[in-house]
């Protein structure tokens, strides 16, 4: 995919600095470029393993620090350590797959919010999982830090 740059010919008439470049924006895609086509899992337990496991349920933690979707005004990037902890039901997301859909976000222009949002809707609805939560701490930008977290926890699992 090639990222062009919109100059529009009247910007920067009315705001600003006439500084090239400060009405640069590069172009976004929309939500529909997020991949979750490409997320597998595998079973939890594996059924030929005679030895079954005592005590809690297992918390899977998945950290990644490459997490990008773009601003949706300006298409600069955003990163973030991105944080996945569940507890699963009978599957686990397998990590490959989870790559690329996390890699699919790359040009999405999508707030912060919404994203650490969707990551959860759409792990959710992949896993059924007991409960899961999305931590996303994104980086600094013009001074200020954006730390986003979100919770689901599974409607049979309320109180466990």
């Amino acid at each position: 995919m090639t990222n062009t740059v919109n100059t529009p010919a009247t910007a920067g008439a009315d705001c600003g600095p006439q500084n090239p470049g400060f009405d640069r924006r590069y172009d976004v895609q929309g939500l529909d470029a997020i991949d979750t086509a490409v997320l597998g899992t595998f079973e939890h337990v594996r059924v030929d393993d005679p030895v079954r496991y005592p005590g809690e349920p297992m918390q899977i933690e998945i950290v990644t620090d490459e997490f990008s979707p773009v601003c949706p005004w300006s298409g600069l990037p955003d990163f973030g350590r991105l944080e996945i902890r569940y507890l699963p039901r009978e599957a686990c997301v397998e990590l490959k797959s989870l790559k690329y859909y996390l890699t699919s976000y790359r040009f999405v222009g999508i707030y912060h919010e919404h994203a650490t949002r969707r990551v959860l809707a759409d792990l959710v609805a992949l896993l059924n999982p007991l409960s899961l939560e999305i931590r996303c701490d994104y980086g600094m930008r013009g001074g200020l830090n954006t730390i986003c977290t979100v919770r689901y926890v599974a409607p049979d699992h309320q109180g466990a």
